[in-house]
This record gives C-alpha cells, sequence and structure tokens, in this order.
C-alpha cells in the first residue's frame, strides 16, 4: 500500500544488548559476517568511539531513554527499585506528543514492569514467550544456561521460533500496520548477544571452521574490584581458551543471526518505500569481555565491556543522496547524545540534557572527555589516556588508547606515567566531585572505601520462560 508522503522523516532505533564494538566486519572484523551492519556503515556515519557511561543494561537504556548519564540519574547500576524514567522527560513521550506514532518491539528492562514511559504501543519478550506457549512450540531460553553463563548452547528453537525471528517479525508488522499518516519511531531492541549465548544451528554451522583468536592478555592482573562483574555472574575467568572460543563462536552467532534477521526488516522497508525517509540509529547498551584478561560479562571500563558500536544512516532517496556515505567519526560520544540526535532529527527542541547532538558533534568535531561510574569502579578518557579506578581496593589501571588501543599495558606502575596518572586521578576526581561526590572519600578524595571483594558468590541468571518479567538479570 502506497505510503502517504510526510514532511517529518521516520526513526529507527536498533539496539543489542551486550555487543562489542569489535563485532562489525566492515570496521574490521575478519571473521565475523555482518552483512547488514556492514551496509549502515556504507551508507551512514560510524561513530568508532561510543561508550556506555554505565555498561550494564538498565543504566544505559535509561540513558538512551533521557539523555542523561547514569550518574545522573541516580542509576549506577541495575537497580529495580530506582524508576529515574518516571521522573524525567523520556525520548518517547516527547516524539509522541510532537504526533509521531511510537512503537517499542523488544527488550526495554524498564521497571516497573510494562511500564511504557511515553511508548504508544509496546511488545516484550515476555508475549514472545506467551505466544509460543498457546501452540507449544519451542523457545529461546529453554536449555537451562543463565543468562549470566557465558557457556555455549544450541538453542532447541528453530530459526522462525527464535525470539530473534520474532522481534523482527513483529518490527515488521508494525510498519504495515502503522498510521500512514504520521511519522514513527520504532525501537527494535534484541536480547541477543546477552547470554545465554543460543542460537539455531544453522548460525552455529557458519563459525564451525573459523580460526578465533585467543583472549587478550596484559602485563597487568584485573584488580579485584574491577574482576568482581566476572566473579558474580560467569565462569570467564576458570574456561579455558579452547572453552572461551567455543564461547566465542556462539557470541558471533547470535550477532550473525540478529544482522541476517535485519536483512528481513530492511528488504520490507525497500519495498514499502521506507528507506528514502526514515533515519537508522544502531547501537548496542554495552559490550562483553568474553574472557580478555580473563573477564567476562560487564560493568568496568575496559574497551570489551564499555566501548559499543554506533551507526547512523540518513534517509537515502532513490537517486542516491551520499552525503554521510561511509564517512566515520573519531570523536569521543556516548549513548547519551542519542535523544538529542533523534530530538533533532524529529525538530523537536531537546531538553537538558548530557547529551549531545551526534551530527554536530561529527560536522564540528567536538571533543569531549568520556567519563563514567559503574557500581565501585570510575573512569575517565580524554581521548588518548583512559584512566581507571577501584574504590573497593583503591587500585587504578591507565593506558594509552593511542598506542595500546587493546589494553595491554597498564602503565600506572611506571614512573616516567606518574605526571600523567596524577592528572587523569585529578581529573577523575573532579568529575566525581561534581555528580557523585558520595564516591570519594571524607576528603574528597580518591580513596579505597571497602576491601577487595572475593571470588564467592556467583548469580548466574537462573530463568524459565514463564516468569512474567523483561529479564532477570
Amino acid at each position: 500500500m502506497p505510503q502517504v508522503k510526510q514532511a517529518r522523516p521516520n526513526i529507527l532505533l536498533i539496539t543489542t544488548d551486550q555487543q562489542r564494538s569489535d563485532t562489525i566486519s566492515a570496521w574490521g572484523n575478519e571473521r565475523i559476517y555482518t552483512p547488514h551492519f556492514n551496509w549502515l556503515a556504507d551508507e551512514g556515519l560510524s561513530f568508532t568511539r561510543c561508550y556506555a557511561d554505565c555498561p550494564v543494561c538498565m543504566p544505559s537504556r535509561a540513558t538512551i531513554m533521557t539523555g542523561l548519564a547514569g550518574y545522573s540519574l541516580g542509576l549506577l547500576n541495575n537497580n529495580a527499585s530506582i524508576h529515574p524514567l518516571a521522573d524525567h522527560p523520556t525520548l518517547p513521550a516527547l516524539l509522541t506528543a510532537a504526533g509521531y506514532q511510537t512503537h517499542a518491539q523488544g527488550k526495554m528492562h524498564f521497571e516497573p514492569f510494562r511500564a511504557h514511559y511515553g511508548f504508544e504501543e509496546m511488545e516484550l519478550p515476555a508475549d514472545y514467550f506467551r505466544e509460543k506457549r498457546k501452540y507449544g512450540c519451542p523457545t529461546s531460553k529453554q536449555t537451562g544456561v543463565g543468562e549470566n553463563e557465558m557457556e555455549p548452547v544450541v538453542s532447541p528453537a528453530s530459526e522462525t521460533d527464535s525470539l530473534t525471528w520474532w522481534t523482527v517479525d513483529r518490527s515488521i508488522d508494525f510498519l504495515e500496520t502503522r498510521d500512514g499518516t504520521r511519522p514513527f519511531f520504532l525501537w527494535t531492541s534484541f536480547s541477543k548477544p546477552h547470554p545465554p549465548f543460543e542460537c539455531p544451528l544453522n548460525y552455529w554451522a557458519l563459525y564451525q571452521n573459523v580460526e578465533l583468536p585467543e583472549p587478550l592478555k596484559g602485563d597487568w592482573i584485573p584488580p579485584a574490584g574491577m574482576a568482581a562483574p566476572t566473579w558474580k555472574l560467569n565462569d570467564a575467568w576458570r574456561l579455558t581458551p579452547m572453552q572461551l572460543r567455543e564461547s566465542m563462536r556462539a557470541y558471533y552467532a547470535c550477532i550473525t543471526q540478529i544482522d541476517y534477521n535485519l536483512g528481513r526488516l530492511f528488504a520490507r522497508m525497500r519495498e514499502m518505500n521506507l528507506l528514502e525517509n526514515t533515519w537508522i540509529l544502531f547501537t548496542s547498551d554495552h559490550g562483553d569481555m568474553m574472557g580478555d584478561f580473563s573477564l567476562g560479562a560487564k560493568g568496568t571500563f575496559f574497551e570489551g565491556s564499555a566501548h559499543v558500536p554506533l551507526l547512523i544512516r540518513p534517509p537515502m532517496p532513490s537517486k542516491g543522496h551520499k552525503e554521510f556515505s561511509a564517512a566515520r567519526c573519531d570523536e569521543l560520544v556516548t549513548l547519551a547524545d542519542i535523544m538529542p540526535t533523534i530530538l533533532t532529527i524529529a525538530g523537536e527542541r531537546t531538553p537538558e540534557v548530557d547529551g549531545r547532538d551526534l551530527m554536530q558533534i561529527h560536522q564540528e568535531k567536538i571533543s569531549r572527555p568520556f567519563f563514567g561510574i559503574c557500581g565501585s569502579v570510575s573512569a575517565l578518557h580524554d581521548g588518548r589516556f583512559k584512566y581507571c579506578f577501584t574504590n573497593a581496593g583503591g587500585d587504578e589501571l591507565l593506558f594509552d588508547m593511542v598506542t595500546d588501543p587493546h589494553e595491554t599495558k597498564n602503565l600506572a606502575v611506571l614512573p616516567e606515567y606518574a605526571a600523567i596518572k596524577m592528572q587523569a586521578r585529578k581529573a577523575l576526581t573532579e568529575k566525581l566531585q561534581a555528580n557523585v561526590p558520595a564516591y570519594l572519600g571524607v576528603d574528597g578524595q580518591l580513596t579505597s572505601k571497602t576491601e577487595r571483594p572475593i571470588n564467592s558468590i556467583r548469580w548466574p541468571g537462573f530463568h524459565s520462560v514463564f516468569s512474567e518479567a523483561d529479564v532477570l538479570h
């Protein structure tokens, strides 16, 4: 059916859960299959240094929704008792008020469960499980492997019965049944590649003969305060190199399943002439350490955990308008920049937020340091040096991200970098004093406030397919 001409563009936001920045073929990974992420990069703008300021699920999603960093929202970890979205203007609420038809499809991880926070319509993974139970279909997450465990597993669900397929199918249904007289904002949100690393067998087969690299090692041992998320959530520290490679195969397979299914979504958009008037933005809420430095999960500011992909493809008329074609921006940006970017695209005023319009950052080469805090860990990245500190033990790390982008050499212990380390400590202290003073000691300085944690109690994220909840991790 022909679409009514609209003055304002449509907006499609695509997010994955727990996808590292180094998992896109077009960005240099020669071992992964991502043709449709590549297509977004080839026709759009790659933001090569995007970071999550609190790299766990709930704070990152709240930041996307509000344009405010986790520390501005008082959300410094996954915490279901804090509801910052109820107290701040949200992206979907502002767009709904502006006349957009707003729809959320997939994982939201909002609290309370099923709160819409401005979306007109919302379908969650729980609805997928409810639907499949009616017909007795095998589903994703029926393997017994928990939502934090990183051991690989083959899904009992076929491709067309998987949660990833359903997320795209229902997104297409929205596009086919929406009000064609209004612009739309659709958030298509995938639960993968978050553990369990589970996908149909056909995606496993793609990586059967792919040689994967061993996890990164450095000249440093992760401080206990920074290893605590791994100890709490999974067994990365005890898995062998062979086991970690098999987990990486499953992780890559989950990402490729998402990518191939996005091909279905993009094809339907092309058939409906929606690519000509739709901005497409893609990112992830955080990454996964995947065994680097014997770490797993998220919650730290190492590259595997906090550095996420970010791609923007502008509308492309059929005759070809290539203003941003295959461009890249190497400035430091954050997930807080997504909300003001989308509001600017929609022609709406942005409330006072922490983020900036990404197009303006790219065009004007706006340089800003990155600051983040998650649990007991904080970090400052000035564009070259990244400084990480944990107040659970008082340990610190310093990396030169230009000469050592994989963070293999800790410069904090070298006398010749003492001045740079002290400068970084001072800058981080000032950021914390201005935003989270409770993180500091009574003297207002970086200090150890608690003892170093020990590797003891683990929460593997047990779940079933019957719980009326978005996620259980």
